[in-house]
């Protein structure tokens, strides 16, 4: 069975002049039959369990954060400002403004409930994510680079998947849409911005990544200072973005290879 990348199916059939289930199912065979399509990779059991522990624990800190955005923007209508607040004590500054508001307090109390629950099943969503880490020789191997953690390790074990399915370790940054768009048409040849394509998770943690790469780790490496020169004359965000694809090469490099990430430039030639 070959599963065939939707996106680029679709633009190919829509240069039919009419579209129905007869024709397109004519046009699906005649690009198999020619070769013009692109296989996508379907994810092993086990991958797909580990994107669900991922994507659950993503959704229960989005819908607890919603809750927390929705608390501010209402209660500055009423001149109630809720500040810097850390995520311990929010419920108690809450309480705190809405305590001469009785009428307010009715409305408070079943957002701060909900956001008290999602906040406690994230909790065990979470350590049972650090627990998989745990016992993964994979995830722990990647989380030997700077500003990789369990979150970011997990993320790229589940996206990958199968390291063999890549023949160049170059490929995974375009893959995960972190290599720039090109534009050429006679005389014009034209760099653009990231593509974006890909999964937008893997995407995100890899710019977290980076970004806590060259930001706070405090341990100097060969690749902190590949992406600080770029800072210097390019600014950080093209850094960042540069760091981030550099780190999915290396660290899926890493994987290939079955090593730790080394911290000289004299390592890694070496190697």
């Amino acid at each position: 069975m070959i599963c065939v990348e939707t996106r680029h199916m679709r633009a190919a059939l829509s240069a039919q002049v009419n579209k129905s289930d007869r024709n397109d199912a004519r046009g699906i065979a005649h690009m198999m039959r020619v070769g013009l399509y692109r296989p996508v990779h379907v994810k092993t059991l086990a991958s797909q369990k580990r994107r669900m522990l991922l994507t659950s624990r993503q959704l229960l800190q989005a819908k607890a954060c919603d809750i927390e955005n929705d608390l501010r923007g209402t209660l500055r209508n009423f001149g109630l400002k809720v500040g810097i607040v850390g995520a311990v004590k929010f419920e108690e500054r809450i309480r705190e403004l809405v305590a001469d508001h009785s009428d307010l307090a009715m409305i408070v109390e079943p957002l701060l409930t909900a956001r008290r629950v999602l906040c406690e099943q994230f909790g065990v969503i979470h350590r049972l994510l650090l627990s998989v880490v745990r016992n993964d020789q994979v995830c722990r191997r990647l989380m030997t680079m700077p500003g990789v953690g369990p979150v970011v390790a997990l993320t790229f074990r589940s996206t990958v998947d199968v390291p063999a399915r890549f023949t160049n370790s170059k490929t995974v940054g375009a893959i995960f849409g972190l290599t720039p768009r090109r534009h050429q048409s006679g005389e014009i040849d034209r760099m653009g911005s990231i593509s974006k394509c890909g999964d937008a998770m893997m995407r995100t943690v890899l710019f977290e990544a980076a970004q806590a790469m060259l930001t706070r780790t405090i341990k100097w490496s060969w690749l902190k200072a590949w992406g600080m020169k770029i800072a210097r004359y390019r600014g950080m965000k093209r850094a960042i973005v540069a760091v981030a694809r550099r780190m999915a090469v290396v660290m899926h490099r890493m994987w290939t290879d079955g090593t730790d990430f080394r911290w000289k430039r004299e390592e890694a030639s070496v190697a």
